[in-house]
């Protein structure tokens, strides 16, 4: 059987990771859940702040805070290994659920590495103005990373479904995943 993979994308704290744990919990096929800030982890502390790792640049967008984010060869190295990762991992058999922020030509990238198998690309969607409540509650982002990725991780993107985490729990997002493609 050919790996089913469900690659989640949105903008940071748009709720990707809340919806694979439940997707996880609730699909009638065990899915590994592969996570982007797990990849971030893996880079040595002193890459962060590093033009050579990744850069995280306070400015300002329509006068609010924002972050760009700025990668060097050793990040770019680490995600480039996270795509091909997940291709290893279902070339093994595994279905799967990956949580990312495409940005740039990751997502061509993961379009031919994943040519393979059943890819269905699912668009994490929320308005900004939540987004940036849940980047205040949750205390472990920096504030304007939304902001920044919000006009860039779904420019060019073509999704299999859509979801909009403002309207709907995490729970009924994943039931409608798991409904929408057999899993």
């Amino acid at each position: 059987m050919v790996a089913r993979i469900v690659l989640l994308n949105g903008v940071g704290s748009a709720g990707k990771t809340s919806i694979a744990k439940a997707l996880q919990s609730i699909a009638h096929v065990p899915l590994l859940h592969i996570k982007m800030d797990a990849f971030l982890d893996m880079l040595p502390e002193a890459m962060v702040g590093h033009p050579d790792g990744l850069v995280f640049e306070p400015m300002e967008l329509d006068g609010k805070p924002a972050v760009a984010i700025r990668s060097g060869p050793v990040a770019d190295r680490a995600f480039r290994g996270m795509r091909h990762s997940v291709a290893a991992l279902a070339a093994q058999g595994n279905d799967l659920v990956v949580d990312e922020v495409l940005l740039g030509t990751k997502a061509r990238e993961y379009a031919e590495l994943l040519s393979p198998f059943r890819l269905y690309r699912v668009g994490v969607f929320a308005p900004l103005n939540v987004l940036e409540a849940r980047e205040r509650q949750r205390g472990d982002r920096l504030i304007g990373l939304a902001r920044w990725q919000y006009d860039r991780v779904h420019q060019n993107m073509t999704y299999d479904l859509e979801l909009d985490t403002s309207r709907a729990s995490p729970m009924t997002c994943a039931e409608l995943i798991r409904d929408t493609f057999s899993l």
